[in-house]
């Protein structure tokens, strides 16, 4: 069991509650963590059944956390504790993940616990939508721990067979998730410029027309490349998406 919550006496409350019911659940504390990102470290390094698991905390959220559980091969299972019950509502109404509403009760902790179970895909991504807001990292899995990335310093997305590659301006990763899945969440960073490419809008340096057969990748001889702030790459625009380019150039008019 770990318990995650950024203020202590929450975390003391929770601790007290678990050995106050010790006879009826033999469970044991394994550690606790204040944060999404001691929680992720955590859990990599003690390899928890179950993990209490707070919403509201600084950075990276509960559902954010939770979310970059799925990474590991064997996640634990989770109960969100919240203070919010609107978050509480919306989730219980798509049969989401168990809830304890602080103050959490001992009754509400032993039945959570009883029916604890793994997470799963659709019921995170219902719990997602009732929160309504984007990850602020992306999780990429090295060699059984989690590696955190910032949505602000990643440059591209690039979509190769299965995997996605996330580029920063100091190194590339992979990641296994669907490039149309990241854009529909991070629309408003990303845009599309190519079939099986992202590029964050806040790295574009410009647009630069190129000669039949220059540029990179398939169908490189679409005529414009994409230059892009503190790498050399500079992945092709397809034809169908050259509007981009229009509307990139409209928008630094605009602001002369």
């Amino acid at each position: 069991m770990l318990i995650v919550d950024d203020e202590a006496p929450a975390r003391l409350r929770l601790s007290d509650l678990l050995h106050d019911l010790a006879m009826e659940l033999p469970v044991r504390i394994a550690g606790e963590a204040s944060n999404g990102r001691e929680a992720l470290d955590a859990v990599c390094a003690l390899r928890p059944d179950v993990v209490l698991l707070d919403i509201r905390m600084p950075e990276i959220d509960g559902i954010e956390t939770a979310e970059h559980l799925l990474e590991l091969e064997h996640p634990p299972a989770v109960i969100f504790t919240t203070a919010y019950d609107d978050y509480a509502v919306r989730a219980f109404e798509v049969n989401a993940i168990d809830y304890l509403l602080k103050p959490v009760r001992a009754e509400r902790l032993a039945a959570a616990l009883n029916k604890a179970q793994g997470l799963s895909r659709p019921r995170l991504e219902a719990i997602k939508h009732a929160a309504g807001h984007p990850r602020s990292h992306l999780a990429i899995t090295d060699r059984g721990r989690i590696v955190l990335v910032p949505i602000h310093e990643v440059i591209y997305l690039k979509a190769e067979l299965k995997y996605v590659t996330v580029r920063t301006a100091a190194k590339e990763y992979l990641i296994e998730e669907s490039l149309s899945r990241l854009e529909q969440e991070f629309g408003e960073r990303f845009v599309r410029i190519h079939r099986n490419c992202l590029v964050a809008r806040a790295h574009v340096a410009g647009f630069k027309r190129v000669k039949e057969g220059e540029g990179e990748g398939e169908h490189a001889g679409s005529g414009w490349v994409v230059m892009l702030k503190g790498i050399p790459e500079t992945p092709p625009v397809s034809r169908r998406q050259q509007h981009v380019i229009r509307e990139f150039k409209s928008g630094q008019r605009a602001t002369h």
